[in-house]
Formats: structure tokens, sequence, C-alpha cells
């Protein structure tokens, strides 16, 4: 599809909170996601897993039935709807791949309805409550950037945000924007006495890959407390706090850690050149003398 020539996209961040039933959430995102349109929104991003609770909590094989084929019904829903409100649509699903292969994966929608591609998250994560790799086989797609109608953009997932060499290398690609569907929160014990310090972690290092890459940056959370029927225990505490960063690592908008929104934010494509230009981290890269990246740990 042709490039827009405007500089200026508002991007559509929708942060909510979730329900048991996916066929229930699929619907209210899709509905938040056309009045994200309404407001002017071009490049809509879901949050991470946003069709169900967050099952990681537990390892329960019962749940591999919430995954779905890419191409899938809920892939189908988001390009019929892409291509009448004329925006890109990243929507984050639990993919199917083939029995027992199953992936944390980002469709990327272009405006004019059509699939240009998924990103399957390549870092998984395995914490209390957080037992992805019970789940998702690392990703095997890569970094990507893909050009839509309004803007080159480049995919990453959660655990992937702390990761400067998924931000770079998918910045190499020529990346203005770097969208992070996420689903991160509080263990509610942990929260009084860790939880400034964590989420000032996870905004710092986000707001690092844009500076870093000269781009924007935009992570998408969800909200809410859930403890899941069957689970139980403290359950956790979605922070929510969607926010955009600038090419300059600058907050330009932020969510509330409450509160279901959409965060509409115009941002300048033009900006990514400027700051390249200026701050030309990449022109000074040392690419020979990276190789030990490669490596585990150097002794």
């Amino acid at each position: 599809m042709k490039r827009a020539a405007a500089s200026i996209v508002k991007l559509g961040l929708i942060q909510t909170s979730v329900a048991a039933s996916p066929k229930t959430n699929l619907q209210k995102t899709l509905a938040l996601v056309e009045r994200a349109a309404k407001s002017g929104a071009k490049i809509i991003c879901t949050q991470e897993l946003f069709r169900s609770q967050y099952f990681c909590q537990s390892e329960d094989h019962a749940n591999f039935k919430l995954a779905e084929k890419i191409p899938g019904p809920s892939t189908a829903a988001f390009c019929q709807l892409a291509k009448k409100l004329k925006v890109v649509i990243i929507a984050s699903l639990f993919e199917k791949r083939a029995a027992g292969i199953y992936h944390n994966t980002a469709a990327v929608i272009d405006a004019d309805g059509s699939l240009l591609g998924s990103y399957r998250k390549m870092h998984i994560p395995d914490d209390p409550l957080f037992y992805e790799k019970f789940y998702f086989t690392p990703g095997d797609l890569g970094f990507q950037a893909w050009p839509t109608k309004y803007a080159k953009i480049g995919v990453l997932i959660c655990w992937d945000q702390w990761y400067p060499e998924a931000a770079r290398l998918t910045a190499m690609q020529g990346a203005e924007i770097l969208f992070y569907p996420t689903a991160i929160g509080w263990h509610p014990g942990e929260k009084k006495k860790h939880g400034l310090q964590q989420h000032s972690a996870w905004e710092t290092i986000q707001r690092g890959h844009a500076i870093a890459n000269g781009c924007y940056v935009a992570s998408v959370n969800r909200i809410g407390h859930e403890v899941l029927a069957g689970v139980g225990g403290d359950g956790i505490e979605f922070w929510g706090q969607s926010f955009v960063a600038g090419t300059a690592g600058e907050i330009i908008a932020k969510a509330g850690a409450d509160e279901e929104e959409i965060l509409i934010v115009p941002v300048d494509l033009a900006n990514v050149d400027t700051t390249r230009t200026h701050w030309p981290f990449l022109r000074d890269r040392r690419i020979d003398a990276y190789g030990n990246l490669t490596k585990r740990f150097v002794d």
C-alpha cells in the first residue's frame, strides 16, 4: 500500500480491563478500535493477549483451548474493520501454529485490510505468576519492520521490552515507531516495597529504546486486578500507564493506572529523521567490535 504523505500520524492505544469471556473481550476491543478511529487514530494497537484474562498465572493445559490460528477468526474481524476504517491495527493474539506449538503473536494489519504479517514474541519469561514458557514457543520470525500506509512500524511484545538488542534490530530495519503490546503488573504483596521501582524500571528502559534508536515507542498495557478462577491467590494487579515516548525519550502522553482509556497521541514522523541526524547513534556504532553480542556471556 502506498504510504500517506502526512508526517503527523495519530496513534491509538487501547488500555482496558479484561473479562472472563474471550468473545466479550473481542467484541469490546473491536468497538474500542472503532472509537479510536473516530477520534482520528490511524495506527491502533491492542494490549497483549487482550482476548482473555492473563492465563499464564498457572500452568494449565486447558488454557491451550484459548489459542487460535492466524489467519483466523480474530484476524478476519480486524482485517474487515481495518479496511472499513482505513486504519492500521496491531492485534495481540494467542496463536495455535500446530499441535503442541503455540506462540504469543502480534498480527499486523494494514489500512486496506490486508494481513501484512506477524511477529512472534522472541523473549519468553518464566517467573512466579508469569509462567509463559509453559505456553509459548519462542518466536522464529525474527525482528521485523512493516511499511504500513501511515508509518514504518516495528512490533515487540512485553518481555521483549527489556532487551535493547530487540529494539535495535527492529529500528535498524527502518522502524519509525516501536509498539509493545504488554501485560505487566505487580504482585500485590510486593507492591508496597518494590512497586515504584518496578514501574520506573519498565518505563525507563523503554524510553531508553526511543533515545538510542531515535524513534517513537508506544507501550500498551492492561489494567485490573486479575485473580483467576481455579488459581486463586493474590493474583496480579496490572499497572496500566500505557504511554508514548518521543524520539528523545520524553513522555508525550500517558494513561492512568486504573482506568480504561483510549490514548490518542499525535506523533510527527519528521522528528525521526531530525533526531537520527542530530544524534547519529546509528552512524557511530562500532559494528566491527560487537561480535561478542552473539555469545551468552564473555568469560
